[in-house]
């Protein structure tokens, strides 16, 4: 049956996916402080490229495929977006309090709202992201890293350091020999490419199967695919009540999939977008505006200010199946 072999792919291509990453973020992580790169250092850059990974891929894959699907590209970032806060640092919250260090709030939030404005304004004024806004926003990831790093070099900070070796098994002592973790990084992006065509394959095929707006699959199903690694990293963290960890790589993939991904995607091939709409947009900038004054109140997420969150994501998705399939 041709609705089995498609959710057959997309369970593949999430498994995939989920296994590149680890392994990139792993393999590269440990070269880098085996090379004297602080864990604080691999965690700011390293692990938000990681956990960002597979939607870059899956982005550029549907960007470039035959045919070209840009909305699909664009709706698994925003949507992935609406996920990773609505969802992921919601259910985080819930199961644990956050607690919020104040440079995220003063750094990289404004970063992530003045992100998320600026790629709202592309898509309704241009209705889609040229080569060379392209190339703008992927210059400002680059330049937001660089900016990472010099401040990583101030930080005086061993309990986060601490903190950072334990959660990705960074510890000098654990160290492999470089070839095999050379092989580990190899593997992982194999691993990412080939986990995104088949999440592209099971995606499109399940959209054209129930004749489902292709940008309504990536807004949700492909969206939620790729921010699985996210989820499981955040909910383990949870646990642990290891809540700075948890927001810091949330907010810093929430930048690198508008930054990173939308740009690297446009600057290799523009895209035109058409069935993105402006409530998707909107949902994703209220989301993202909505954690300011939730942080500012205590420097803290509470359980219940997790839970609003969970029901906004929730009150999202029902939205779009009223209005994009339940409708057609």
């Amino acid at each position: 049956m041709p609705i089995l072999i498609d959710v057959f792919y997309l369970i593949l291509g999430l498994i995939v996916l989920y296994f590149g990453a680890e392994w990139l973020v792993g393999g590269a992580g440990k070269i880098a402080v085996k090379y004297g790169i602080s864990p604080l250092v691999v965690g700011l850059t390293i692990v938000a490229f990681g956990t960002s990974a597979p939607e870059l891929f899956v982005s550029i894959g549907f960007n470039m495929g035959t045919p070209s699907l840009p909305d699909m590209s664009i709706g698994n970032v925003v949507g992935s977006n609406i996920c990773n806060i609505g969802l992921v640092l919601g259910l985080s919250a819930f199961i644990c309090v956050l607690h919020v260090r104040r440079e995220l709030i003063v750094r990289d939030m404004p970063i992530l709202a003045l992100s998320s404005l600026v790629l709202m304004a592309m898509l309704l004024i241009g209705s889609g992201v040229g080569r060379i806004e392209g190339i703008l926003l992927f210059t400002a990831v680059v330049v937001y890293t660089f900016i990472q790093l010099k401040i990583a070099r101030k930080i005086k900070n061993p309990e986060m350091v601490e903190e950072l070796e334990a959660e990705f098994n960074l510890s000098e002592g654990k160290m492999e020999p470089v070839l095999k973790l050379a092989g580990m990084v190899f593997i992982g992006l194999v691993l990412l490419y080939l986990g995104a065509r088949a999440l592209e394959e099971g995606g499109v095929g399940l959209a054209k199967l129930f004749g489902v707006p292709e940008a309504v699959i990536s807004l949700t199903l492909i969206a939620f695919s790729t921010s699985v690694p996210e989820l499981a990293a955040s909910a383990v963290a949870a646990m642990k009540k290891e809540g700075d960890i948890i927001i810091g790589n949330i907010i810093g993939s929430c930048i690198f999939n508008i930054l990173c991904v939308v740009g690297a995607t446009a600057a290799i091939k523009p895209m035109g977008v058409t069935q993105i709409k402006l409530s998707d947009l909107l949902v994703m900038v209220v989301m993202t505006l909505v954690l300011f004054p939730i942080m500012l109140t205590r420097k803290r997420i509470s359980r219940f200010e997790g839970a609003l969150l969970l029901l906004g994501y929730a009150g999202y998705i029902t939205f779009l199946w009223f209005d994009r399939v339940a409708t057609t």
